[in-house]
């Protein structure tokens, strides 16, 4: 017999045992990333309701309006199915726990044309006080141009001007506690100003990020908006002579989320992220938003969105690249938001990351 050769299985060599090991968890992983996807997204599509059915009867029960409309391109891209997926400064909207998600400071510009020519505007900058600790600033802000005043008898005009402006000015904390667990809150003012008449408040939101370990899965909660009631201040003169100083008052446009993320597929080039999220606002009916955003070489991204049980709204697109400087990374970012009826919505950000 020849002497000196050694025959090995796979099974016995230790090198071969341990990569088909490790296939083996990345395939358990990808399976129940997956499946607990399928099942989050069927179970909010099927239950529908968590809370009490309401629906229309709370339309118009809230006051300050502006804060429900989503900031950032890339958000508004994946049909604003982003509380889990919060790794850039739009977490300071959508879910202050987001921003311990990534290390770098980042400095977020966002501008959309809203209906009747508004301007909505964001701004936000996060920077990280260290590994553990995160702090974010940001503002908000609506505006109109300047609308003629009509009135009963002078229905062309009166020859005087006003102006609709809301603003919002917000300072946010948040802390990883665990390698998978974070939590944050924002304390916001706001200002919502038409003609003579403004209202002014505070409110709070809170969140929280929880890693599952179960391959790239993770959770978020949020709730946005949330604080007291608020009523105008301010006189108006009618017609008839009649000073009003006294108005109702109106809730905040709270909003919960329960949102789940994960990366079904991912390499060194190419990159897939999914997002289901169940929306409880306190205005309206439940709503889900689905979202998904594929990258190539993280430089060039490609995304798109779905919304379900959402007046005026279905699904939204966008695209953004990214761009190396020697300060850091630029991100360019676009979002086209389609509306049955009030027409589309163009949205643009720009991010520097440094």
């Amino acid at each position: 017999m020849t002497k000196g050769w050694k025959v090995e299985f796979a099974g016995q060599n230790p090198e071969v045992r341990n990569q088909n090991s490790e296939l083996g968890k990345r395939t358990v992983s990808f399976t129940i990333s997956c499946f607990l996807f399928l099942v989050f997204a069927a179970f909010a599509t099927a239950s529908g309701q968590l809370l009490p059915v309401l629906g229309s009867q709370r339309v118009g029960i809230t006051t300050a309006e502006f804060l429900k409309i989503g900031v950032g391109a890339r958000a508004n891209a994946m049909g604003e199915s982003f509380a889990a997926v919060d790794n850039d400064a739009y977490a300071l909207f959508y879910n202050p726990a987001g921003i311990t998600q990534f290390d770098k400071t980042e400095i977020a510009i966002a501008h959309s044309t809203w209906f009747i020519g508004l301007q909505h505007d964001f701004i936000g900058a996060v920077y990280h006080l260290d590994k553990q600790n995160s702090f974010g600033i940001s503002v908000i802000s609506l505006q109109s141009d300047d609308m003629p005043v009509t009135t009963e008898v002078q229905p062309t005009g009166t020859g005087a001007y006003f102006k609709y402006g809301d603003l919002a000015v917000a300072a946010t904390y948040a802390r990883r506690m665990t390698d998978r667990f974070s939590f944050g809150v924002t304390a916001k003012f706001i200002n919502e100003t038409l003609a003579e008449l403004s209202l002014r408040g505070f409110l709070v939101d809170l969140g929280t990020y929880y890693w599952t370990g179960v391959g790239t899965t993770r959770f978020a909660v949020s709730v946005s908006n949330f604080g007291g009631q608020l009523a105008p201040s301010g006189s108006v003169q009618l017609v008839d002579g009649t000073t009003v100083s006294k108005f109702q008052s109106f809730s905040p446009p709270t909003i919960f989320r329960i949102g789940f993320a994960f990366e079904p597929y991912q390499d060194k080039t190419n990159k897939l992220t999914a997002s289901a999220q169940l929306n409880h606002p306190a205005d309206n009916s439940e709503n889900i938003s689905l979202g998904a955003e594929y990258s190539y070489g993280a430089a060039l991204f490609l995304r798109g969105g779905y919304k379900i049980g959402v007046d005026e709204q279905s699904y939204s697109a966008g695209a953004g690249v990214r761009i190396d400087a020697g300060f850091g990374a630029i991100y360019f970012d676009y979002a086209f938001t389609p509306y049955q009826r009030l027409g589309d919505v163009h949205r643009f950000s720009l991010n520097l990351r440094f």
